[in-house]
């Protein structure tokens, strides 16, 4: 196999696993076939058969196979990797891609075209200098795909066709004008096309011509491989589904979805509902306004997720089908009124169906297209069913489905235009990585069909009210404390008037404050933020700043006021000083060396009565219809002693090694073995038990090692970067109409505290703040409160550097709260009383220490980590008080 050019393609352009696993194939078949114009069809399906045993027939009068890959894992650039690997590997220069529809034709020909946002070569060094020629049908007229004789022309020949430009015959029984004679060629372009000795034809939704008069026209090419490509290998013929014959690779939606290639679908309903309860215009605007509830939820949630991670931002929009074009006029007017959510969608909504006409048509197509634009102002989009292949975006989040739809052809069918992911894989915030389907009425219709043993997909549940909020969110930014005493900020709804004015007034003063703010993070390898007032450190950021500042031309003495730098300069470093907490920068990090096992423990048997197995009996799992048998144990594999039988079956568990624990699993297994001879008849009975029930008997024991389960770090690698970080503005989800709320003040509904925000601090490093709970609240006021400590504020993404193991998965941590008092530092973490002795927060507590006990050694001031029940969390305490109870030992150490 020429694996190196596989694997050149497939890292240049970043396949992914499905992808590759495509083009391995690709390889292969050329190495087991000889693939010319005088290839024996049948003698190539033999041989492709006895590898491939699920192809039965080409279908096509030429070898074709197909690939089916899901919506959304990447036909189109699998397409370019085909193209790219032929011409490396075989050296094949001509290829026809055809396109099903005028849409799909548009946009292959822009994902072939070089400079393009989503160009299938990008990386292929082959095509950087020399991209192959690109022949459409629209120009293919001028001769441009006609080498004729041009030695110098040797580069790829791109042809990309819409299926009706080729079909046998057009109005009035004509031939379509690609099979005319063409002056520039002699004869027509078809017939030059179908006599090249190395024409490859790809075929996009190659459904689609399975049933139409192209499919004498692409027998008519004689091409020497079809490629096709499509996520529905089937024809319908009436109510039955006709499954292609000639697929090679399948990658079904289930699949895409179990390795997060597409979004998580999901159904939207509320509580309790009972649809019974209301008539159908009342049904269709409670679906239409919970659909903007989680429209608009999803909007705020992906603006923030692009703020915070420096990302492109995605402007969402809400899909509504309706039933027919009477319907969908009837629920844009409702949409854009004045009584549904004050008008604010007037102008926002783009109808598409079969009965708009010329100007009307063209501009909603336009906006269709339009819609990832974040730019762009459509949101809604009503359909009558024309939305069909191509039309692939991958900002659709929300869809309310209006009209009488066969739920498998809604889930199957209706979501497949929604699952593309913006940023190309799941981001781990459940609003960015699902699509949600409003669908009261038909919610346990979705469910039943999504829990189909045939069903290509599982739904996740949505309950608006509970994960969606009733009111509409927003994004809040909010800046340092230091920002604001410095050059001021824009003040947002809600956020409170800063105590103090800006100590820069004018525009030259606030740009060189900007300035020395964005040097001094140059400065952050320093030991202390106090050496930043050091002479020369203070002139090296002067210097910077009067760089920075000065003009592109040089200005006319009295047209710009003159700044002091060095002043400017030494009270931006004194105010970051006082308005900052020294954190250094220590990337702590577990070790490989990290020891683990299971503390040693008397086996619990007395609710085991499990009884000899005469014969096979079968169970099927009614939640995820698995099945399986339980046996009779002749012909079972025998092990010498009992306890093996049992010891085998728990060392396949990954934390398990018999090495390290064979002393606690012969110990438990004997205790296992002695429990099962104290109630069965006879050594047979006993290893009947032991063979037919090994499964839960082995199961049943790793459970209890699980509650004696231990791991210590005994090392951590430890990086120290930085003596301090710059803290920065946040920016957070709030309730459209939440104001800041005194913290002080009781929360009446915890539920919701997550969509509030505080504020009236003195001592936080910023004017508000967001709490995951009501004991985060109580916390700050307890800090406020105490006069031992000084600043506090709650760390955003990327403040630390913790890392902590949780069995095999390694994650990040950040600390709820970083406090400073007049004796030390503290990295503070409120937590649910039953949740103390959880491993992932005894892991996280394990390395939060280990990097305190690091700064502690760093810095010279004592840092410590509190894990702090919420019980023990009110008014009366102070921070010592709660320190010289919940400071976190590690048990390492205190090992």
């Amino acid at each position: 196999m020429s694996l190196q050019h596989v694997n050149a393609v497939a890292n240049r352009l970043s396949l992914r696993p499905p992808q590759r696993e495509s083009l391995q194939i690709l390889d292969r078949l050329c190495e087991i076939v000889d693939f010319q114009k005088s290839t024996d069809l049948a003698a190539a399906l033999e041989v492709i058969k006895s590898e491939y045993p699920s192809i039965q027939d080409f279908e096509r009068e030429f070898p074709s196979l197909c690939f089916a890959l899901a919506t959304g894992v990447g036909k189109t650039r699998l397409m370019g990797a085909f193209i790219a690997y032929l011409f490396r590997a075989e050296g094949i220069r001509h290829y026809f891609v055809l396109a099903p529809n005028l849409t799909i034709y548009n946009k292959l020909i822009a994902d072939f075209t070089p400079n393009t946002p989503k160009y299938v070569f990008q990386g292929i060094s082959e095509f950087a200098i020399d991209p192959p020629e690109i022949i459409t049908g629209d120009n293919y007229e001028s001769g441009r795909g006609v080498r004729g004789g041009r030695l110098f022309d040797d580069n790829v020949h791109i042809n990309i066709f819409n299926i009706s430009k080729i079909n046998s015959e057009v109005r009035g029984g004509a031939a379509p004008r690609i099979k005319r004679l063409s002056e520039y060629v002699g004869e027509s372009y078809f017939d030059y096309l179908s006599k090249l000795d190395d024409l490859v034809l790809l075929m996009d939704e190659s459904h689609r011509y399975r049933a139409s008069a192209g499919v004498k026209a692409i027998n008519e090419l004689k091409p020497i491989l079809g490629l096709e490509l499509t996520a529905t290998p089937q024809i319908m013929q009436g109510q039955r589904a006709i499954p292609f014959k000639n697929v090679i690779y399948s990658y079904p939606l289930s699949k895409a979805l179990d390795d997060g290639f597409v979004k998580a679908p999901c159904v939207a309903t509320r509580e309790n509902f009972n649809a019974s309860n209301y008539d159908r215009d009342g049904l269709e605007r409670l679906k239409l306004e919970d659909g903007i509830h989680i429209h608009e939820e999803t909007k705020v949630q992906l603006e923030v997720f692009a703020r915070e991670h420096d990302v492109k931002r995605v402007k969402p929009f809400m899909l509504v089908v309706a039933e027919d074009t009477t319907h969908a006029s009837k629920l844009r007017a409702i949409v854009e009124a004045d009584d549904f959510f004050a008008g604010q969608y007037r102008g926002k909504v783009a109808e598409v169906h079969s009965n708009q006409r010329g100007e009307e048509r063209d501009e909603n197509v336009q906006k269709l297209l339009a819609v990832e634009n974040p730019e762009d102002a459509t949101e809604i989009v009503i359909h009558v069913d024309q939305l069909k292949e191509g039309w692939d975006v991958t900002n659709l989040y929300t869809i309310v489905p209006l009209r009488a739809f066969n739920s498998r052809t809604l889930i199957e069918q209706a979501i497949g235009r929604g699952l593309r992911l913006p940023y190309g894989k799941r981001v781990g915030v459940p609003a960015v990585d699902r699509l949600t389907i409003v669908a009261h009425d038909k919610f346990q219709d979705i469910i039943d069909e999504a829990n189909r043993g045939d069903s290509i997909l599982k739904m996740g549940l949505v309950v608006i009210g509970k994960d969606i909020p009733d009111k509409h969110s927003k994004a809040v930014e909010i800046p340092t404390n230091l920002e604001q005493r410095l050059i001021g900020t824009p003040s947002q709804d809600g956020q409170p008037e800063p105590k103090q004015k800006p100590l820069f007034n004018t525009e030259p003063e606030r740009k060189a404050a900007k300035a020395a703010l964005d040097a001094i993070q140059h400065f952050e390898r320093l030991h202390s933020s106090r050496d930043l007032k050091s002479k020369e450190v203070q002139e090296q950021i002067a210097s910077r700043v009067a760089e920075a500042i000065r003009p592109a031309q040089q200005a006319l003495p009295t047209m710009e006021e003159e700044v002091d730098v060095k002043q400017v300069v030494a009270q931006v470093t004194s105010q970051f000083i006082e308005m900052s907490i020294d954190i250094p920068k220590i990337v702590v990090v577990p070790s490989d060396d990290a020891t683990y096992g299971f503390r040693d423990f008397d086996l619990d048997c007395k609710n085991i009565r499990l009884q000899p197995v005469s014969k096979d009996i079968l169970i099927q799992n009614l939640q995820n219809n698995e099945r399986y048998k339980l046996q009779d144990s002749s012909g079972a594999a025998t092990e010498q002693r009992y306890e093996d039988y049992l010891i085998r079956g728990l060392i396949d568990f990954d934390d398990i090694s018999y090495d390290e624990h064979a002393e606690l699993l012969y110990k438990i297994a004997g205790q296992m073995v002695a429990h099962l001879r104290s109630y069965l008849a006879d050594d047979d009975e006993v290893l009947n038990v032991l063979v037919c029930h090994n499964r839960q008997l082995v199961d049943a024991i790793y459970a209890q090692m699980q509650q004696h389960y231990f791991e210590t770090a005994t090392s951590y690698e430890v990086k120290i970067t930085k003596g301090f970080r710059t803290l920065h503005s946040t920016n957070v989800l709030a309730a459209a109409d939440e104001d800041i709320r005194p913290f002080r003040q009781p929360v009446e509904d915890r539920k919701y505290i997550r969509g509030m925000v505080f504020g009236g601090f003195a001592k936080c490093l910023y004017p508000s703040q967001k709490f995951d709970s009501d004991s985060e609240r109580r916390f700050a006021v307890i800090l406020e409160n105490d006069d031992a400590a000084l600043k506090w504020f709650k760390p955003g993404r990327g403040i630390f550097a913790i890392h902590y193991r949780s069995g095999i998965e390694e994650s990040d941590y950040e600390p709820d709260f970083v406090v400073e008092t007049k004796n030390g530092k503290y990295l503070c973490e409120p937590k649910q009383k039953d949740m103390l002795g959880d491993p992932v927060v005894i892991a996280k507590a394990e390395a939060a220490s280990e990097w305190c006990r690091n700064a502690s050694q760093v810095t010279g001031t004592p840092w410590t980590y509190l894990l702090i029940p919420h019980d023990a969390i009110d008014e009366s305490k102070t921070l010592a008080g709660l320190a010289a109870t919940y400071e976190y030992q590690s048990q390492e150490r205190m090992a």
